[in-house]
């Protein structure tokens, strides 16, 4: 009789229903364990469409990701060891341009991708070794927001606003382990999608709460901005600990 193969070497139990545990630990450890080799704790977040494209109506944000993202990473590199990396979701148009920018700069940077039915196919700026592959949205989150010191959301549409407002949503509440500050880039744009003051008007948010967005316009204002936020990691920090949220527990 041959022997059986191991649960966790059997394709068919780690694809069925009850190997999705399995599944979605998985995405939360190889990770975990890729940037702690690559010695990444620390990232500078950029979201954005994927459909922004030469030619078309985002076509400018292209390459004013692309310098912001170069401006990040040259000088991470000179300043901080090159511990904080960009990081984007991997795909194109304003990811590519993020991860292209931190190329020019001779730096590495992280991609965060997802299966999706089109669009989303890893580009290839992403440093070898720091691409992931994603099934699940909420474990893909997670590595937005676990590692992020800043972020900077450019005009995208339905999943850049996913993410847009998971962060804000943790940061509103005080779950994150630490301060995220949000740049929305475009300001033009992002005033006409989401009126923000009218939320605060018909009292579903605070007023307050808008202290936790930072309109910007330019790449190098942008730059200087972020500079000015941003919590520097320090040489302790070479590896990214397990994820946690604050809370009373320390869950």
């Amino acid at each position: 009789m041959q022997t059986p193969l191991l649960a966790y070497h059997d394709p068919e139990f780690i694809d069925s229903d009850e190997g999705r545990p399995i599944r979605i630990v998985s995405e939360y450890l190889a990770p975990l364990r890729a940037f702690s080799a690559a010695g990444v704790s620390a990232t500078v977040v950029f979201f954005g469409s994927a459909r922004a494209a030469p030619g078309g109506p985002l076509a400018r944000y292209l390459g004013e990701a692309t310098e912001l993202a170069r401006l990040v990473t040259e000088w991470s590199r000179m300043h901080c060891a090159e511990r904080l990396l960009v990081c984007s979701g991997g795909g194109p148009g304003i990811m590519e341009a993020a991860n292209r920018g931190a190329a020019l700069a001779g730096g590495r940077s992280i991609g965060l991708n997802i299966g999706l039915p089109q669009e989303q196919r890893p580009n290839s700026y992403i440093t070898p070794g720091l691409c992931f592959e994603f099934h699940y949205f909420f474990m893909r989150k997670l590595w937005f927001a676990h590692l992020a010191r800043a972020l900077i959301a450019f005009p995208g549409g339905f999943g850049t606003f996913d993410e847009l407002f998971e962060i804000l949503t943790l940061a509103q509440t005080r779950k994150l382990d630490g301060s995220i500050p949000v740049f929305l880039y475009g300001s033009a744009y992002w005033r006409e999608v989401v009126n923000f003051d009218a939320l605060v008007r018909h009292g579903t948010i605070a007023a307050e709460d808008l202290e936790l967005i930072e309109y910007v316009d330019e790449p190098h204002a942008a730059f200087e901005r972020i500079k000015g936020r941003i919590r520097v990691p320090s040489p302790a920090a070479a590896q990214p600990s397990f994820a946690k949220s604050r809370c009373r527990s320390g869950a």
